[in-house]
């Protein structure tokens, strides 16, 4: 499933990687990864590519049927997977997915903020305060809240990884995505606050910006042929990501292999520009 959405090409070479399900190094044996909005898309690409390598994987929704679905997927796979319903803009959403995801697996050790929205496509004037207060209440406070929240039981561990999931929209204005892009470059900002406050206690923090994928998610900007080639163009891509081009470099930063690196946001986007 992680590898769904791939070019042929590149999907042998990931069906042919010891990050494939036949032959996971299992770099994540013994730890617990709690995913929000892990159903669909970049999320479940996420869980599924952490389940794979050996964590056991709480995730979350705003929608019962799709964590019930995820869930029950994933374990098809006989990967070790539980969830809960969460609306992460809500303080006792984000309380109770906590605690149940410490019920279930008894720990945390990794924590991929992935959960996201954007309620408006148009001029960025055009958005009005209802909407800039949605957007960085999920995109950004949810985000340093469920830190705030996950940090004192990765500190009983002995450490732990945190990957807040920005955008390319955070380097670069994208056209229509006016509040949606300027939450995604705060998280940039977060991630290189964050880091320095919690490497003390063995917690590296460090972010993903992927490009245009093609996820439900932003549907809207690949769906249609012209509007996706003018994305593209304005973004200095060639194609479309697929989910597990991103959830592998997630893989990447929650894992021992990426010991040394922390403070860091990690670009997924297939060369686009991505410089501040």
């Amino acid at each position: 499933m992680w590898r769904a959405g791939l070019p042929g090409g590149l999907r042998a070479v990931f069906e042919g990687s010891p990050l494939s399900s036949g032959g996971s190094p299992r770099l994540l044996e013994g730890k617990v990864a709690l995913v929000t909005a892990g159903t669909d898309g970049i999320g479940l690409g996420v869980a599924e590519a952490l389940g794979v390598a050996g964590a056991q994987v709480f995730l979350s929704s705003r929608r019962a049927h799709n964590v019930q679905r995820a869930v029950e997927t994933l374990r098809g796979r006989g990967l070790q997977v539980s969830g809960v319903t969460c609306h992460v803009g809500r303080a006792e959403d984000r309380e109770k997915m906590v605690q149940a995801a410490l019920d279930t697996f008894g720990a945390i050790d990794i924590l991929v903020s992935n959960a996201a929205v954007n309620p408006h496509f148009g001029p960025i004037l055009e958005a009005d305060e209802s909407t800039w207060d949605k957007v960085f209440r999920v995109n950004v406070t949810a985000a340093a809240m469920l830190v705030r929240l996950v940090v004192p039981h990765m500190e009983k561990r002995g450490g732990g990884a945190i990957v807040l999931m920005s955008s390319i929209a955070g380097y670069q204005p994208m056209r229509g995505l006016g509040p949606y892009g300027v939450s995604k470059a705060a998280l940039l900002g977060l991630v290189g606050a964050l880091s320095p406050e919690l490497r003390r206690s063995r917690v590296r923090v460090n972010g993903v910006a992927p490009g245009l994928v093609r996820s439900r998610f932003s549907a809207a900007l690949w769906e249609d042929e012209a509007v996706r080639e003018q994305a593209l163009k304005e973004l200095g891509a060639d194609r479309l990501g697929a989910p597990a081009e991103v959830a592998q470099a997630v893989l990447f930063l929650v894992s021992p292999l990426a010991s040394f690196v922390a403070g860091q946001t990690l670009v997924v986007a297939g060369g686009a520009w991505s410089r501040l």
